[in-house]
């Protein structure tokens, strides 16, 4: 089958973008001598996974344990969940044990406590790091307070629990409004974790891994002193937020949507077949005025968007694209490229993506994980 023939809307992997953005991140943490776990919620996908490890990361993260479920009933043998665990779960955290090296954070003392005394019951332990808020104000201990390096030690000598060290994202890089902002978030998330670090030690705790994890600082923190381990995720298939963030180029972007023109009401208004079931309704952000849901490539190569053509508006199944100029080419049955804001979002919203190799043939690609949100 090849692109053209696809059913739309269709969510296609550009594979060559693709691997071309797999090894440009490892090769950044290689050659600080890092540790690359790449962020799993973006593909959902075992087989790029395995891609991922193959080429040197040494495990994946997932967002919640469903997701890590199907990652270890696929063999994926590293699994770590960067999110706070309540011990509800316990059970499904047990037989992941048996099936994957699995570790995960906390970020509360009373928590720590529980998981310490139901992995004691199973005679088991299992790997934790605590997660320290560097400024997104979502999960996380404050480093501020006086007794956080003291809480981090009393979690440490829980006994199941394997203390690792710290972890962290930057998420208020998102909100960034220039390259030197995004430089300092990811400077300062380094400085940060090491003064706890430092603080922890002194308390007679050793902390083997600092791990931070976001795509936009990625760039700037193989650069940071004292990090042991990055967590991008987004950078395998990039989009319109993370060019706008300079993350990224339009060239580097491997996840697109490719959609008809189904309707052209008027000279200045085009309908495309892809909703917010495709696009999602999520926003975009960068250094300057991001307007609309995504981008629209008029050319099948997806080199440069058409900069007169804006995703005003999104009902389920269809995008309401208003072109500046008054005028325009498309008409009903031609097909476009867009690139949505947020790339992880799309992932979850379809079964399968295409992955489009060079020649133009495609091949579906399950998103195994798909819907996995418990």
């Amino acid at each position: 089958m090849t692109l053209t023939e696809l059913a739309t809307p269709a969510v296609v992997i550009n594979a060559a973008r693709l691997d071309r953005n797999i090894d440009r991140m490892q090769a950044a943490a290689d050659a600080r001598r890092l540790r690359l776990r790449p962020h799993a919620k973006t593909h959902k996908s075992p087989a790029i996974a395995r891609i991922q490890i193959a080429r040197g990361a040494v495990g994946i993260c997932c967002a919640k344990i469903g997701e890590a479920e199907v990652f270890a009933a696929d063999g994926i043998a590293d699994i770590r969940l960067p999110y706070p665990i309540n011990p509800v779960n316990a059970e499904r955290v047990l037989r992941l044990l048996e099936q994957t090296h699995l570790s995960f954070i906390v970020d509360d003392l009373a928590v720590a406590r529980e998981w310490s005394a139901r992995m004691n019951a199973a005679g088991l332990s299992v790997d934790v790091l605590v997660k320290v808020d560097v400024g997104f104000h979502r999960c996380g201990i404050d480093p501020d307070r006086p007794d956080a390096a003291e809480v981090v030690a009393r979690i440490a000598e829980l006994p199941g629990l394997n203390f690792r060290g710290l972890l962290s994202h930057a998420g208020h890089a998102y909100g960034a409004t220039s390259e030197d902002e995004t430089a300092a978030v990811a400077a300062a998330e380094a400085r940060l974790l090491a003064r706890l670090a430092n603080e922890i030690e002194q308390q007679g705790v050793k902390c083997e891994e600092i791990s931070v994890g976001a795509t936009p600082t990625a760039r700037f923190s193989v650069q940071q002193e004292g990090l042991t381990e990055i967590r991008p995720g987004n950078y395998v298939y990039y989009d319109r937020t993370q060019v706008g963030l300079g993350a990224a180029a339009w060239s580097d972007c491997a996840l697109t949507v490719l959609a008809m023109v189904v309707s052209t009401p008027a000279p200045d208004r085009i309908i495309l077949d892809c909703g917010s079931k495709t696009l999602s309704n999520d926003m975009a952000r960068g250094f300057s005025e991001t307007r609309g849901h995504g981008v629209v490539f008029t050319d099948l190569e997806a080199t440069r968007p058409d900069e007169d053509l804006v995703i005003e508006r999104l009902s389920e199944e269809h995008a309401n694209v208003r072109v500046l100029s008054g005028a325009h080419r498309l008409r009903t049955g031609d097909l476009v490229r867009v690139l949505p804001n947020h790339s992880c979002v799309v992932s979850n919203l379809v079964d399968a993506v295409w992955v489009e190799r060079e020649g133009g043939t495609v091949e579906p690609l399950p998103v195994a994980a798909r819907g996995r949100i418990a």
